[in-house]
């Protein structure tokens, strides 16, 4: 087959490799692949051109646009999976293996436009957090923002997901409104460069939002400026160098790293072998030791279990492991693959001979096992291989040394508090799992852990098919981990957005937070017309605008018909004697729900019109209590308006109800989908 020319993007051009060229092999039959080189870059215009033209482009797109994209490319890739997969073999991985990779990168982008269109506002300033009230009259508050920051990420990524790491990056950097120059790791860059390939192809993505390294980096950190974001994901020796970088100290570059990660399994104390939770803790062990061959920055390195069930646990993981064929991944038989190069394979049999110091070999020989298909003087196979530390207390290396394959060690624990103090040995992971059914369990390991752990996932019987498993980062969740882990963060939902944005606080008085935000603050101007609100469209309805209803009083007769119509007959309603022994109430009082009844009865336009259902309340608040006899009115003032489709948008509107003195007595958010 002919080599594949690995260009890179810079500039909105596609650049051919120049200088000193590198071939890439296959890591199933030693065959070259691909041609890499980046000397020929300009990284100075590179970085110009992210941040003058890519920036600016995406800053002047609300986080809707971004999502509305983000979904739209989503979708583009999804129909066009096949071509990755057929590349993705000769990095070592089977399809099964491809579609982690690649499928879970796809639905990250999904994850992230969903995200994007519900959490966000269709603006391009994100208010985050509650107003604060900074005076005693209202006249001065403050309130968090966050923007955009006016710089470039630089993604660095690792070998082992070559699109799902592209991806994971891109999306809430994308969503931020920050464009990406994209360096993968060498060995599989085929694939990610593949991928790459599609996005700009689709032309869905603003001119300079993304660029593309096939190679080193040059001089690229160099360029680093105080609004830039270096993300990256591999070795914690590559990790250090690049924090090293004085540009990343001097400019106070935000640096985020995920690297080596020693993670843990603990198999329960109530987890003997006649439980559920036994056979799915063989099961998830099994699948994290063989799945992309061990490549996976969140496989279990470590296996936890009580001293009386280690025995058992390694003979029925032997027996599982016999049972995996290893071989060519195109192979239908194939259950695990090879490894990425042979450069990776010399790493993990010298970190494997190192764990054989303290712990010993229990199954796989690198030098005798058999292959489907494949030709092991070629290709970079090694089998899975299990260790069995007898003495995890005084051991260090099987506690420290991770070795980036189908390496894994088996340990065993006296009680729990001996089970996590051995999980946190690692010094920072990005996982550690836990079976277990017992609640109790789980505190204690969230407690006595969860410092030491970017993620705690528990699994049991009730679990079932549906959770994702240990060794499955989702979007929704933080990635990352403290100490060995790299102190990063990823991912998360919005959280992930938030680290390529700049939180600012911001005062002044409602009237200025208000016109900042877009968003009607308590003390800010207002506005009235002849038409009631709910006759308007939502284009039509400005923020601020304000109905202030006529009174209505409350009768003893409303409460009585209130609390027999619905059955709350709750004592502070109908009998007043025990109504005043509560010294929240001066006697009998009106249901809180009736407040919210008679309300809706007096903002109310009843008739046909804009307002096409009431979505959610929010906030509900009951700051005093109303008498028989007391009057309400309410005053409706709509505080923020976002686009849902083309046919209707969401209102939230402040509700403020106060009595016959103006003094408030309840208080929501009431929100509306209004026509366009």
């Amino acid at each position: 087959m002919s080599l594949i020319t690995l260009d890179s993007f810079a500039a909105g051009k596609w650049v051919a490799p120049a200088g000193t060229i590198s071939e890439l092999k296959s890591a199933v039959t030693g065959e070259a692949i691909a041609r890499i080189g980046s000397s020929g870059l300009d990284f100075s215009a590179m970085s110009d051109h992210a941040r003058n033209v890519g920036g600016s482009a995406l800053r002047a797109l609300t986080f809707h646009d971004r999502a509305r994209i983000l979904k739209a490319l989503a979708t583009y890739l999804n129909e066009r999976r096949e071509p990755l997969y057929e590349l993705s073999y000769d990095t070592g991985t089977t399809k099964s293996d491809a579609m982690i990779d690649i499928d879970g990168g796809i639905a990250t982008l999904f994850v992230y436009a969903s995200k994007g269109r519900r959490e966000l506002p269709d603006d391009v300033l994100l208010t985050e957090g509650a107003l604060e009230q900074l005076s005693r009259s209202g006249s001065f508050v403050g309130q968090h923002v966050a923007t955009s920051l006016r710089g470039v990420a630089i993604h660095i990524n690792a070998f082992n997901f070559p699109v799902w790491g592209m991806l994971e990056k891109l999306a809430p950097a994308f969503l931020a409104g920050v464009p990406a120059i994209i360096k993968p790791a060498s060995s599989t860059a085929w694939v990610a460069q593949a991928c790459f390939r599609m996005i700009v192809e689709s032309g869905l993505l603003p001119q300079g939002s993304v660029q593309f390294i096939a190679g080193p980096t040059g001089d690229l950190l160099e360029r680093l400026t105080a609004q830039d974001i270096v993300s990256f994901t591999g070795s914690a020796t590559t990790a250090a160098m690049l924090r090293a970088n004085p540009r990343i100290a001097e400019n106070s570059v935000r640096f985020i790293a995920e690297q080596d990660s020693l993670n843990a399994t603990i198999l329960g104390p109530d987890a003997a072998p006649d439980t559920p939770e036994f056979d799915i803790f063989l099961r998830e062990v099994h699948r994290e030791i063989t799945a992309k061959a061990g490549q996976k920055c969140t496989a279990i390195r470590r296996i936890i279990v009580p001293d009386a069930h280690k025995q058992a646990v390694i003979d029925a993981l032997i027996a599982r492991l016999e049972k995996t064929t290893i071989g060519d991944p195109r192979n239908e038989a194939t259950r695990m693959g090879a490894l990425a190069s042979q450069a990776q394979r010399r790493d993990v049999l010298e970190k494997a001979e190192i764990i054989g110091r303290q712990a010993r070999r229990v199954f796989g020989d690198p030098q005798n096992f058999a292959l489907n298909n494949a030709d092991a003087t070629l290709g970079a196979f090694v089998p899975p291989m299990l260790f069995d530390c007898a003495e995890p207390d005084g051991a260090d290396d099987v506690h420290s040394v991770e070795a980036f394959g189908p390496v894994s060690t088996v340990m065993g624990y006296r009680d729990l508090d001996h089970a996590l103090a051995l999980a946190n040995r690692g010094e920072g992971s990005l996982v550690a799992s836990i079976f277990t059914h017992d609640p109790k369990v789980a505190r204690q390991a969230v407690l006595e852990a969860g410092a030491w752990h970017g993620r705690l996932y528990f699994a049991n019987r009730d679990t079932g098919k549906e959770a994702t498993g240990h060794g499955s980062p989702l979007p929704h969740m933080i990635h990352g981990g403290p100490g060995r882990a790299g102190g990063g963060e990823e991912m998360g939902g919005i959280r992930g957005v938030l680290h390529y944005m700049q939180r600012t606080a911001i005062q002044g008085s409602p009237d200025i937070i208000a016109g900042v935000t877009g968003r009607y603050v308590a003390g800010a101007k207002t506005s009235t017309e002849a038409r009631h609100p709910f006759r308007l469209s939502f284009s039509e309805l400005e923020i601020g605008h304000t109905l202030k209803t006529a009174s209505r009083q409350i009768t003893l007769e409303d409460i009585a018909h209130f609390a027999n119509f619905t059955g709350d007959t709750f004592y502070a309603h109908m009998d007043e004697e025990a109504a005043r022994a509560n010294p929240f109430f001066p006697g009998r009082v009106a249901h809180g729900y009736l407040l919210i009844a008679f309300a809706a009865g007096l903002f109310v336009d009843p008739a046909p019109g804009p307002v096409l259902a009431n979505s959610g309340l929010d906030g509900l608040r009951f700051m005093k209590p109303v008498s028989p006899g007391d009057s309400i009115c309410v005053e409706l003032t709509a505080m923020a308006k976002t686009p849902r489709n083309e046919d209707y948008g969401e209102v939230r509107w402040q509700v403020r109800i106060d009595n016959q003195d103006g003094e408030q007595v309840a208080g929501y958010e009431l929100l509306t989908m209004n026509a366009l």
